[in-house]
């Protein structure tokens, strides 16, 4: 697969998950998600380690989280041939909130040729640091 290629395929899963957990919806997300998967999240002090922490955070949220719309802006994927990382701000708007964060995922291509996400970081764009 040329890079073309699997960059096309990483935006497209990234999308499809978000479009999902944005409205309640982890699933498609937990399917992504490499069983070593590690995670930094705004809202956790630690990063979380293992697909069974992510899951658990997860179902607690499941049909709690609800966003009228998103933007994935200025996607760009860097990758060999089995390792990919995107990067990406994301809008997501609720009502008359945008919340703006900065986000960093890496693909490594597994032995079925599914891509998993062995690693997410999200973080607030322009965090008050005071």
């Amino acid at each position: 697969m040329n890079e073309n290629a699997i960059a096309k395929t990483i935006v497209a899963l990234g999308k499809d998950a978000m479009e999902a957990w944005l409205n309640g919806n982890p699933t498609p997300y937990l399917n992504l998600y490499s069983k070593d998967f590690t995670y930094f999240d705004p809202a956790q002090e630690y990063r979380l380690d293992g697909w069974n922490k992510i899951q658990e955070l997860y179902e607690n949220m499941r049909g709690k989280v609800q966003v009228d719309r998103f933007e994935i802006i200025n996607p760009i994927v860097q990758s060999t041939e089995t390792m990919a990382v995107l990067t990406y701000n994301l809008h997501m708007y609720s009502g008359e909130t945008l919340w703006k964060e900065n986000c960093t995922e890496v693909y490594r291509l597994e032995a079925n040729n599914e891509w998993k996400i062995i690693h997410s970081h999200f973080s607030p764009t322009k965090p008050s640091l005071g």
